[in-house]
């Protein structure tokens, strides 16, 4: 038995694992729908992969729900970004409580695919937010 040819056009999905990565997409581009919070940069390194990272904080629930919650959205992020991610851009899914683990499959692929066509259509580069100031009152 033979295993079913791959596309080769499409590109292969990385894991971001270093906490400088997720760091320079929390200062970039940042698309909130109901079920997850998507943040995307371009690299700008020349390597044409799609890096994606996946994170929920402890407001989702315990170690439980934290997980199932990734565990979906690595699923959505598998099917949809070849498809609809552009090379050379880095994407982080930060689950929401409440949402991310209970909505819908399909509802959670139609977000991702809505968060992605607003990023990619934003007109022009972003430039990276600044910090605050303190303000002296």
């Amino acid at each position: 038995m033979s295993s079913p040819a791959k596309d080769s056009d499409t590109p292969k999905l990385e894991v971001l694992r270093k906490r400088s990565d997720f760091l320079a997409a929390a200062r970039a581009r940042r698309q909130p729908v109901s079920s997850f919070l998507l943040q995307a940069r371009y690299r700008d390194d020349g390597t044409p992969g799609i890096r994606v990272g996946f994170t929920c904080s402890k407001k989702v629930g315990n170690a439980v729900a934290r997980n199932r919650a990734k565990r979906r959205l690595r699923e959505i992020a598998r099917l949809n970004l070849p498809q609809l991610g552009k090379p050379g851009w880095d994407y982080v899914l930060i689950g929401r409580a409440g949402a991310t683990a209970e909505r819908d499959f399909a509802a959670l692929q139609d977000d991702l695919g809505y968060a992605l066509r607003r990023i990619h259509d934003a007109s022009g580069p972003k430039t990276p937010r600044k910090p605050r100031q303190k303000s002296e009152a």
